[in-house]
Order: C-alpha cells, then structure tokens, then sequence
C-alpha cells in the first residue's frame, strides 16, 4: 500500500491503532499474527561444505579422473607430475572461485541485518518504553532522537526538523527532512529517497525529533525485500565452467 499518499490520520484508521500507541495484549497478538520484526536468515553452509559441493560439478569430477590417470601413467613412466600438479591447480582455484561467490550474497545479507536496529523506543498504552525491535508490530507508535536507528518501516506522524540519513536504501548521503504532510494527491508516484513523509528500517536519525507509525515490519519492509531479492539471485557458472 501506497501510505506515503494517505493523511495521517487515515494510516492510523487503516492500522486500527492510535497516536498513544497500541496496548500490550494488542501488541502481543499482532507480534503472534505477523510475526518477529527480523530480516530472514537462510540456512548457514559452513565454508568446508561449499567447497566440497564445488567438486560434484560433472566436469571437475572429470578432470580429477583425469588429474588420477595421469599420475598412475607419470608414475609408472617415470615421467615428471606437471600434468597433475596443474591440473589440480585448475580445480582448487575453480572450487575457491566457486565459494567465493556463492558467498557474496550471505554476507550483503548478514550486512543488512546488522544495520537493523537492536532496540527502539515506542508508545504502548501511552506510555514510551524500550523494547527489542524485534517485537515491534504494524501499528506501533516509534518514538525516534537523533542517534536513533529506524526499526521498520512507518508513515511520519510528528516531526520536529527531524532529518533522517537514508543511504543505505537510496544512495542519497544528504540527510532527509521529514514532514508528516500527505505526498503524491495528484496521482503522480514519488521516488523512495523522496517520500519525505515515510522512515524506513535501515536508516537513522541524524538531527531532531519525531514519531512515526509502523507500517511493516521484517521482509515485508523495504529493506527486507533488498533481502529477498539477495536471497534469490542464482548462482553464476565459474569462468573454468564458461
């Protein structure tokens, strides 16, 4: 859903919740419902596990019959294992290859998941305290200071020349001022870095004072879908295999 186009008001009515936050039984049943505000971990494969998945390709199983034979025939020869050392050679920096970039998206994604913010301050019954992002739901009212990480993503309720840093999603190292007014009422869409009116997980306070409504949480979050999409890229064949 667009919120960024939605007053205020209207995002709460949307949420069923309210400016004083959400009660803990309410809180606690939407936590139930939606579940724990945190990017997905996929299953961890240990660096010895990927490498050994390297050598059930086919070809490098072929060429490590090939590496075997010519060493019997060297030694039986009496000729030097050149061959052999060389081929092998081509195997190992193939299976490194192959690690190496089966690696590259695991760790973009345990990047982002240590941006995320390990503790944040809300309203619950009205009144603020601190809890583990974690737990924190659609419709919690998220208190933010300058030095504050953002939890998830929500829609600007109050802002006091509150400036966000949102770098890490959109490039921009320009601090963002944000303003709780409605954007985009003609219908015209609005580019991520300009919604001025939305905080979004990943990002944080660098001046001022705010509150804003959370809207979604874990990899519904904008940050989570960058996650999601890290977690499918496919696997690209290795040079040797090219």
């Amino acid at each position: 859903m667009e919120w960024y186009r939605r007053a205020a008001e209207d995002v709460l009515r949307e949420l069923n919740a309210t400016g004083a936050g959400l009660s803990e039984e309410e809180a606690a049943r939407r936590l139930t419902q939606h579940g724990p505000n945190e990017l997905a971990q996929g299953k961890r494969i240990t660096l010895a596990e990927r490498f050994f998945s390297q050598l059930k390709d086919p070809m490098i199983i072929i060429l490590l019959i090939a590496a075997a034979v010519s060493a019997v025939t060297k030694a039986y020869e009496g000729e030097s294992f050149t061959e052999v050392f060389i081929i092998l050679a081509v195997v190992l920096i193939n299976a490194v290859l192959g690690v190496y970039q089966e690696s590259k998206a695991e760790k973009a994604i345990e990047a982002l998941r240590e941006m995320t913010a390990a503790t944040c301050k809300v309203l619950r019954g009205g009144k603020q305290i601190t809890i583990p992002s974690a737990q924190v739901v659609p419709g919690d009212v998220v208190v933010l200071e300058a030095g504050d990480a953002v939890p998830a993503d929500g829609r600007i309720l109050e802002s006091a020349s509150m400036k966000i840093e949102e770098a890490a999603l959109t490039g921009e190292s320009v601090p963002v001022t944000k303003r709780p007014d409605a954007l985009g009422a003609d219908g015209a869409d609005v580019a991520l870095g300009d919604r001025k009116n939305m905080a979004y997980m990943g990002s944080s306070v660098v001046y001022g004072r705010g509150r804003f409504v959370v809207t979604d949480t874990g990899m519904k979050t904008e940050m989570g879908k960058i996650a999601g999409a890290l977690a499918q890229v496919e696997d690209e064949q290795t040079p040797l295999q090219k």
